[in-house]
């Protein structure tokens, strides 16, 4: 059984020049990014760009994706360079490939995936961990779902941290992307897939965001910004975690908010996270998660038990306020369609679970957070 895979190359850099000259940046590179990043930073650089905002706002879609892919220069394209969040690293890892005028080809494997093109991801927010990742998802609209495409075809050849990017990230955001990541590590620890070596990346990546999220409360938001070396890399943890074990019920059950009310995807997995882990809690306390409890437990210095998810959500509520999901639009009417989505077209996750979670109690939990 296969324990543990990391391919991308990982480096660091205090400044993106620096990252620009290291990886002599020319012609023939395609960045994909934001027109604020680019005249920001990276108005000099002798590459082609495409910026994602001009092909749409919000999560990635097909639509969006189909659009970036006919307007792609005709000239050959070496390097594919992702610069940017979620929606920007979620497309670029779709564009190593040539030839390709459909996205929905890939996610129905309609076509070989044959890499054509080496991909180099930054990332700008402190959450997704998607850049040590095999996996791209996106909002189908044609098909009124998200999902994802999981391919070793899509991961990075290097991934590149520099917290100077991520020094402009409103605070909402960098606390939803960066309370994602928390996620990514709490499911992968109690993943069937888990293991010795993805716990070590897991606990740490736990670790080091919940000890600084109270020093900010502390502190002040602003001290965020002391910190974010320390978040891109717990992110990065987080992300090597759950690209080997996967995540289960947290993101299953936030893809249908997502995708019909555009909550963006950090946000709608915190409005799920702790009542699915209470749950878990009941159906089996004594398992894989009294590990994570415990953990969870010595960093908040609390004793433990169902109080536990009670005060996480507190010190998470002191940051970002959760919201009932009535506030976002969704009808009580579609509890049910909801749950029955996530059952037909999240199964890869729901595999992932810690726990089985019938239809009931999925139903359950999208009424207790209604």
């Amino acid at each position: 059984m296969k324990n543990f895979q990391l391919t991308p190359k990982i480096f660091s850099f205090s400044r993106f020049e620096e990252f620009a000259e290291e990886f002599n940046i020319r012609e023939g590179d395609l960045i994909l990014t934001h027109e604020f990043l680019y005249k920001d930073f990276m108005k000099d650089l002798k590459a082609e760009f495409v910026f994602q905002e001009m092909y749409g706002a919000g999560e990635p879609s097909d639509e969006m994706v189909n659009r970036i892919l006919f307007d792609l220069p005709k000239k050959e394209i070496r390097r594919i360079i992702a610069v940017g969040g979620g929606t920007v690293i979620d497309i670029a890892k779709l564009l190593v490939f040539d030839g390709i005028t459909d996205v929905l080809d890939l996610f129905d494997r309609k076509v070989p995936f044959e890499r054509k093109r080496e991909l180099i991801i930054v990332p700008t927010t402190c959450g997704t961990g998607s850049e040590v990742t095999n996996i791209s998802i996106l909002e189908l609209k044609s098909r009124k779902t998200k999902m994802g495409l999981a391919a070793d075809e899509l991961l990075a050849d290097f991934a590149v941290l520099i917290p100077e990017l991520m020094e402009g990230l409103p605070f909402k955001f960098f606390v939803s992307s960066s309370i994602d990541a928390l996620i990514h590590a709490v499911e992968s620890y109690v993943s069937p897939k888990s293991n010795h070596y993805t716990e070590l990346f897991s606990v740490k990546a736990i670790e080091m965001i919940m000890s600084n999220y109270l020093k900010i409360i502390e502190r002040g938001e602003d001290y965020r910004r002391e910190l974010l070396m320390d978040f891109a890399v717990a992110s990065n943890y987080a992300g090597i975690a759950f690209g080997n074990t996967g995540v289960g019920a947290v993101h299953a059950m936030s893809y249908p908010l997502g995708a019909a009310y555009h909550v963006p995807h950090g946000e709608a997995n915190y409005q799920m996270f702790t009542e699915v882990f209470k749950a878990y809690s009941i159906k089996n306390p004594d398992g894989k998660i009294a590990g994570l409890n415990a953990v969870l437990a010595d960093i908040l210095n609390i004793s433990g038990g169902q109080e536990l998810y009670e005060e996480l959500d507190r010190i998470l509520g002191r940051l970002l306020a959760k919201k009932p999901l009535r506030e976002f639009g969704m009808e009580k009417e579609e509890i049910v369609s909801f749950a029955d989505r996530v059952i037909g077209s999240q199964q890869r996750l729901l595999a992932n679970n810690y726990v089985p979670l019938s239809r009931e109690d999925i139903i359950e939990i999208y009424e207790k957070l209604y």
